[in-house]
């Protein structure tokens, strides 16, 4: 019986694969026998991987630069990178929107019939639906700084940055992923809780700490997660296994979302 899982002959493209979830995503791409890894991050991963592309995903030539020398037929993109609110609006949207868009555009036409790409948003982007009106006049900007620019411009709908960029990828991985499919190629996102990973810290200051804490109290597993936690999800939705899943936005987050949407969160 074939392995749907296995990793064996695809070539994979991952974003933030230096630390935290991405370096656990590549960790565990090598154990499911990936073929090749290419992995493009500001930072030289320590661990393992075939090709490194050094790339700061807030600027958009390092992207194009990045894409140019991508080399061959891609089967999975992971556009995993992000950063908290404390990097400022501008910087925290082009890395965690903008980026996102910019790679899949530029990537899209060389990944497989049967391919996907898979983005790690947030379960923070939950909100959505009250504010989808004003996120798809914003994913309807083209242009990069355009698109910036707009942010900019409007702070009660940007507000809490972080969130808002999560908010515009869940969006997107649902806007997204209607034409990709005709083309063969599924759209997916996994939405973690809070993650005990390097950006963490970044967290606690731009959150506080105390809403980290309720929010991992809240959980019915009592601990924080870490990296290997979230990054079975994100090659799951990778894989084969998931051939009919297009669309998704998949929380990964012990039941906090759900808590929170009934309300058993706030008793």
């Amino acid at each position: 019986m074939t392995n749907l899982f296995s990793y064996a002959g695809k070539r994979v493209v991952l974003t933030g694969g230096t630390t935290g979830i991405g370096a656990a995503l590549a960790e565990l791409l090598y154990e499911l026998g990936v073929e090749h890894l290419t992995i493009l991050d500001i930072k030289a991963p320590t661990g393992r991987c075939d090709t490194f592309i050094e790339t700061n995903l807030a600027d958009p030539a390092s992207i194009d630069a990045a894409i140019a020398q991508i080399e061959g037929p891609i089967d999975v993109l992971f556009s995993n990178a992000g950063v908290a609110a404390n990097a400022g609006v501008r910087t925290c949207m082009a890395v965690n929107v903008a980026a996102s868009r910019r790679l899949t555009d530029g990537l899209i036409d060389r990944i497989t019939k049967g391919g996907t790409i898979v983005y790690t948003a947030s379960m923070a982007g939950n909100g959505w639906p009250a504010q989808v009106a004003e996120i798809t006049e914003l994913l309807e900007i083209a242009d990069w700084d355009a698109f910036l620019d707009w942010c900019e411009a409007h702070p009660e709908v940007v507000n809490d940055v972080y969130a808002f960029s999560k908010m515009c990828m869940q969006v997107y991985v649902m806007r997204r992923s209607y034409s990709a499919i005709r083309n063969g190629i599924r759209i997916n996102s996994i939405c973690p809780a809070p993650v005990d990973t390097p950006l963490m810290a970044d967290f606690k200051v731009s959150m506080g700490e105390d809403a980290i804490n309720w929010a991992v109290g809240v959980q019915g597993n009592g601990r924080m997660a870490v990296a290997s936690d979230i990054a079975p999800s994100l090659a799951f939705m990778g894989s084969d296994a998931a051939a009919f899943i297009n669309g998704e936005n998949l929380h990964v987050d012990s039941g906090l979302s759900s808590a929170m949407v009934t309300g058993l969160a706030f008793s």
